[in-house]
């Protein structure tokens, strides 16, 4: 006798046998045992989750006779009386298989409702299943819609298909629909398990687990990868067999590649790609092992008592998913889910696995470059001179009080009049410098005109040009982002100056695109002659590329300096002047409209309205 494959062997015989089905057992068989039967059934789902084998059983449930020969419908077939034997034999003379695949015309179909006007020869109905329904054509399908709808009393439709959309709602309105579903791996992997006792074949758990996943939510794609790997290993199922046949990516290799991507480590990244490569691994099974891994840590992140404990896996998954932040895992999961898409666009899978890894750590967050901090200002004996249009503004740091000391009240110290600008002694921090600013301020000869003391060195004053320095005091807490809108602004003594020069290098087309926006957007909260802190609100614009552009275009403008960058609140920036300055003349032109004595006329004698939005400036 020759060899049963195991998906024809295994075949259910009764709705009890079905597997991950539970919503259609629950509804044919209360329908059987109330005898509330429809005439027509649509079964729809993807391949390999039960649609003609649900079919069948209706059909012996509707025609079964009983061991004794005296039964009636049910929904449980026995499976022993000639109606039943008959039809899992596929010769029963009262149902009839039909595959629209290769008969989809017209005249195959006519064919087929020609039997409709006989009653039954040996069962009790006549039951027409046309398997793949959504091949047939057009015409076919108006030649069957008058039976469909009303058939004889005997007759019952059974249409199957993997692809709804395609049949014509003419036809859907006329059948009871059930949608079966894709079976979870986990209920795939509990029907192997039982096969194979059955079967008589040892099995690891690790390879099922693997099958139940390759056969993605197909009950017969498991079956039939089920058989491959018992041949492929002398009749075990083994872990490494079954990894090797399939050419899925060991999960170990997931581990490290996730790992090394939470510790932003290109190496192992560009090193464990190459392990895949010598071991032919594929790719695109590294990309999707990846994605499942990072959708599981996504949940653990999100539900911290999500893990199975029975899982071997759910340690490793709980450790990566609290080593790596929860918008990073996100971010992870969506470049990897798009990343296959790219595999086969590139001559080389694994040069295109690499760079999607590589793209995953170069927009990884904090990777970034952050701006260099200034360097501390040398003491020179060469006049230094400001930037071309810079104010010249004195900005002397107070000197630290003593320990112990107590200050002086206002009212007791004496008015003295600003000292003269004197020549620079040495470089000193700013002491009233915002948090995360490190801006060089000067100290003087007027402490020592203050304070009696000369410098702490003992040089001499050198003759050394005051250069300004202007540092931006922090917004206040109650202008907080999001609660100014886009027309809001506090006018701050730079930006002035920081507009002016926005809108020169605008309307020279010195800047595009994104180094345009960082422009309008930024606000410039510190600068002295060699250094300008800008202020932005949005991470995206702090891309190093984009600030050296902008920096390159001061440059030849006439500023030789170089940009730091912050994040932080914007109050005073190009984009909401600009804002303000629109928003300005949109309500002037709204005001002389609605001035105009002709609009008042009409609106006061037709009861005109002005459509909100129509009024544009010129």
């Amino acid at each position: 006798m020759s060899y049963l494959v195991l998906a024809r062997k295994y075949r259910p015989k009764t709705f009890s046998e079905m597997v991950g089905q539970e919503h259609v057992v629950q509804a044919l068989s209360n329908a059987l045992t109330q005898q509330r039967l429809h005439h027509a059934y649509l079964f729809t789902g993807t391949r390999g989750v039960g649609k003609t084998t649900v079919s069948r059983i209706l059909a012996k449930s509707l025609n079964c006779q009983g061991p004794d020969g005296q039964g009636g419908i049910t929904a449980q077939p026995c499976g022993v009386c000639q109606a039943c034997t008959d039809i899992d034999a596929g010769r029963f003379v009262d149902y009839t298989e039909l595959d629209a695949a290769s008969n989809r015309g017209v005249d195959e179909v006519q064919s087929l409702l020609e039997q409709a006007v006989y009653k039954p020869v040996q069962g009790r109905f006549k039951v027409f299943m046309i398997d793949e329904v959504h091949m047939l054509t057009g015409h076919a399908f108006n030649a069957m819609l008058k039976t469909l709808e009303e058939p004889p009393e005997y007759l019952k439709f059974v249409l199957a298909t993997t692809d709804p959309q395609k049949v014509p709602v003419t036809v859907l309105s006329r059948c009871l629909q059930f949608n079966l579903r894709p079976m979870a791996p986990e209920t795939v992997q509990e029907h192997l398990v039982r096969v194979l006792e059955v079967e008589g074949v040892p099995a690891d758990a690790g390879a099922l687990r693997l099958l139940g996943r390759a056969a993605r939510g197909s009950m017969r794609d498991a079956l039939s990868l089920t058989d491959q790997a018992i041949a492929f290993g002398s009749g075990r199922v083994e872990e490494a067999a079954v990894r090797q046949m399939l050419g899925s990516v060991d999960r170990s290799h997931v581990f490290r590649l996730i790992e090394a991507l939470a510790q932003g480590d290109g190496r192992s990244v560009v090193e464990t790609c190459e392990q895949l490569r010598l071991h032919g691994l594929s790719a695109g099974s590294t990309l999707e092992e990846m994605t499942a891994v990072l959708q599981r840590m996504a949940v653990r992140q999100a539900v911290p008592a999500a893990g199975d404990d029975s899982d071997p896996e759910a340690r490793e998954i709980g450790r990566l998913a609290q080593s790596l932040p929860a918008d990073e895992t996100q971010l992870l999961y969506g470049m990897c889910l798009h990343g296959r898409a790219e595999l086969g666009l590139a001559p080389d899978e694994y040069a295109a696995l690499t760079m999607v890894l590589l793209r995953l750590l170069a927009f990884k967050p904090g990777i970034a470059a952050t701006p260099p901090a200034p360097a501390e200002k040398k003491t020179s004996h060469e006049p230094l001179r400001p930037a071309p249009g810079a104010p010249v503004v004195q900005r002397v740091a107070e000197p630290a009080p003593q320990p112990g000391s107590q200050p002086a009240p206002p009212s007791s110290r004496p008015a003295q009049a600003p000292p003269a600008p004197q020549p620079l002694a040495r470089a000193v921090p700013a002491v009233d410098a915002p948090a995360g600013q490190v801006l060089p301020v000067v100290e003087s000869q007027a402490q020592t005109v203050r304070t009696g003391k000369p410098p702490s060195d003992g040089r001499p004053a050198s003759p050394v040009l005051t250069v300004p320095v202007r540092v931006q005091s922090e917004p206040a807490r109650e202008l907080a982002l999001g609660q100014r809108s886009a027309t809001d602004y506090t006018p701050t003594e730079d930006g002035d100056f920081w507009y002016a020069t926005v809108q020169q290098l605008v309307a020279a087309e010195a800047v595009t695109a994104l180094v345009r926006e960082l422009a309008l957007q930024s606000q410039l909260v510190a600068r002295d002659t060699d250094h300008w802190l800008l202020r932005i609100e949005r991470e995206s614009l702090n891309q190093s590329s984009t600030r050296e552009r902008l920096q390159a275009a001061l440059q030849a403008a006439g500023f030789g300096v170089t940009l730091g960058v912050e994040i932080g609140v914007v109050t005073d920036s190009p984009a909401r002047r600009n804002a303000r300055a629109a928003a300005e003349r949109q309500r002037a032109a709204e005001e002389l409209i609605q001035a105009d004595p002709f609009v008042q006329q009409m609106m006061r004698d037709f009861g005109a309205k002005i459509v909100p939005g129509s009024i544009k400036p010129v």
